[in-house]
């Protein structure tokens, strides 16, 4: 069974790929928009010398601002206009569904179908405009301070108009990546908003393999040590596609019904993902500390040495750098908390047991109704667990190991979860559009034989 299956698989993807002409549309929309993504992290804000930004990023750089400018594909760097990437938006939909959860009128939005998710989404749109505000006006305003203080010219003319200027183009680039990410979820292939994230950090992946590359070569790297990263990174591919497999099966029955062949009982299974949340929790975790300790560290290193705020945010930068304990213990409850929340946002067990009520099924040994609601409650909560703990170990143990190494390595576990997931997602649903296409000509081939017939 299984080997027929694969062998249909095959043949889907192979002998009908040419001829599926929408599924070829999608992908190319999908490719030219990551394109286009990659050409407007190279295009600067307006009133940035380039030549002295990098010069300046090189000061700069280490801990929280190297995983920001990971997952912006290198845009942070270049200040370019995309520099705040998607975060902001992904910041705004974390507000707008725990509002959906917690305020009331928001959770009677939820409940109207399409027209509700549209308000909601349109709230997401004017929440990231205002994240986008605040934060990219504290970025000019971070950059210029640490041209001052660096003696480095980044900014060819700093004060009012610059500011304005370089705001308005940060919140521009940040509006057309959420529009771009939109439309490739409506009308190409995968996540539009993670397949942004994913382009960034694979862009950023040949010059990071260069550096531990380069590192042996200099001697300043044990070639033992780069060969067990490796081996480490192979092995992390390996269990991220086991898990994203792993589900569980819940058997439901039917009542018997008269068939030709008498009486005979309905069976089906509801599978339930290990890991029902995805790639979410990650990303989620990453842009609620990424950003605004982004900022807060050039804010504290640019600000008046003399200042008690300066002090302040010094201190504060540092206990919550990249790697330290303090940074680690936050990103795993943000990822064990957002796994709980967004898979019980993505599934409903009081939903779910009043469809099966609906459709005469029900689990054996449970009664229909609030008992099977308890019981898919149960059992979700307990499969949350093993998949909150399986997402936490993926992202905390590498982050562990490369800083007990002394290795400043921003491409860890959280980077190969979102490039592994988001790969496998959109493969999956290029495979779905197969089979679409090829159920689409059977049942075009049944037609005509039908009308030759007549």
């Amino acid at each position: 069974m299984a080997s027929a299956a694969e062998q249909m698989a095959s043949s889907i993807s192979l002998a009908n790929f040419a001829k599926a002409t929408e599924l070829k549309k999608r992908l190319w929309f999908t490719i030219g928009a990551l394109i286009l993504f990659r050409l407007l992290s190279f295009v600067p804000v307006p009133g940035i010398d380039p030549v002295a930004m990098s010069d300046l990023y090189a000061t700069q750089a280490g801990g929280i601002l190297d995983v920001f400018n990971t997952f912006s594909g290198g845009a942070l760097a270049r200040f370019s206009i995309v520099a705040l990437g998607v975060m902001p938006y992904i910041t705004a939909s974390i507000v707008v569904q725990l509002g959906g959860t917690l305020y009331e009128p928001w959770k009677a939005l939820k409940k109207e179908g399409e027209t509700g998710r549209k308000r909601l989404n349109q709230y997401t749109r004017y929440l990231t405009v205002m994240i986008t505000l605040v934060q990219g006006y504290l970025a000019i305003r971070g950059l210029e301070s640490q041209s001052v203080r660096q003696g480095i010219g980044a900014v060819v003319a700093p004060g009012f108009l610059f500011e304005v200027a370089g705001t308005m183009s940060l919140v521009g680039g940040t509006m057309f990546l959420m529009w771009i990410g939109e439309q490739i979820t409506s009308r190409g292939i995968g996540n539009g908003v993670s397949l942004i994230i994913m382009a960034g950090i694979v862009a950023r992946l040949p010059q990071a393999i260069a550096q531990l590359l380069e590192g042996t070569r200099t001697g300043s790297m044990n070639g033992l040590l780069v060969v067990g990263i490796f081996v480490l990174a192979i092995a992390l591919i390996l269990g991220i596609c086991f898990m994203e497999r792993a589900q569980r099966r819940v058997l439901i029955q039917y009542p018997k019904r008269q068939t030709a062949r008498g009486m005979q009982q309905e069976r089906s299974h509801l599978p339930i993902k290990l890991n029902t949340a995805g790639v979410i929790p990650p990303i989620f975790a990453s842009s609620l500390l990424l950003m605004p300790l982004t900022v807060l560290q050039w804010a504290g290193r640019g600000a008046n040495p003399d200042s008690t705020s300066s002090d302040w945010l010094i201190t504060v930068s540092t206990y919550l750098q990249h790697g330290s304990p303090v940074y680690l213990l936050i990103y795993g409850l943000g990822i064990a908390f957002f796994c709980f929340f967004y898979t019980a946002v993505q599934f409903n067990s009081e939903e779910t047991s009043e469809n099966l009520k609906r459709h005469g099924g029900f689990i054996p040994g449970i009664r229909p109704g609030k008992a099977t609601e308890h019981y898919f409650d149960y059992l979700l909560n307990r499969i949350t667990v093993i998949g909150a703990a399986y997402l936490v170990i993926i992202c905390i143990i590498p982050e562990i190991l490369a800083s007990s190494a002394g290795l400043n390595f921003t491409l860890g576990g959280t980077s190969l979860l979102i490039v592994v997931n988001v790969t496998m997602d959109t493969v999956s649903q290029i495979q779905s559009h197969l089979i679409a296409h090829q159920y689409g000509d059977l049942i075009k081939k049944a037609k005509l034989k039908t009308a030759r017939r007549r």
